[in-house]
């Protein structure tokens, strides 16, 4: 059911107008909808609730957009999860990836410059990538540093970002079973210490 046909949610745009105290017509809250259609009635209603906590006004469409949880991190939490350095491992979004491309020669010379230009062509991108409805794709970049690739591809996982098989092949090590992955590496290790025996 598209957004618009949906009676509960007419109900609560209009309802959310009166908060304001703003009369929403039917054609107004149909037409309103209308520009959220790819997006479902449960992330639109929760996107509305936020704009009712957050906002003096009522919502405009980029202002609810911009409150859909579809799975990408807000600017914030974007940027936070940037690796500092060529050893860092991240798994990121395409949104991420290509804003960090933009702004990757600014980190050293000028990282309030870069924090900028990284929020500003991040939220851009987010913004497009909604319009079109592209589901959010999450890729691992790993660093140099081998050991802190583990840890950043589990939680991947536990966050539902990359699959188990998709790790499995990233981690030569890892079986899914923590143990299992740990009593291989302790095995690997003794073998180097016996000589390769």
């Amino acid at each position: 059911m598209k957004p618009s046909e949906d009676p509960s949610l007419l109900a609560v745009v209009k309802a959310t107008g009166e908060i304001y105290g703003k009369q929403v017509s039917q054609a107004a809250a149909l037409m309103f909808l209308a520009d959220l259609e790819n997006y479902s009635s449960a992330q639109i209603m929760i996107a509305l609730s936020k704009c009712r906590k957050e906002l003096k006004f009522f919502p405009s469409v980029a202002e609810v957009v911009s409150r859909i949880d579809d799975g990408r991190p807000g600017i914030e939490e974007a940027w936070a999860m940037l690796p500092k350095s060529e050893q860092d491992s991240i798994v990121w979004t395409d949104e991420m990836a290509e804003a960090n491309a933009l702004c990757r020669d600014l980190m050293i010379s000028d990282p309030i410059a870069a924090r900028m230009a990284f929020k500003e062509t991040y939220a851009r991108l987010v913004s497009v990538s909604r319009d079109k409805g592209t589901s959010v794709n999450w890729t691992p970049s790993l660093g140099l540093d081998p050991r802190g690739r583990e840890s950043v591809l589990l939680h991947a996982i536990s966050k539902n970002r990359l699959t188990q098989a998709q790790v499995e092949k990233l981690l030569p090590n890892y079986t899914g079973d923590k143990k299992s992955g740990e009593l291989k590496s302790i095995a690997a290790t003794a073998q180097k210490l016996l000589g390769g025996k």
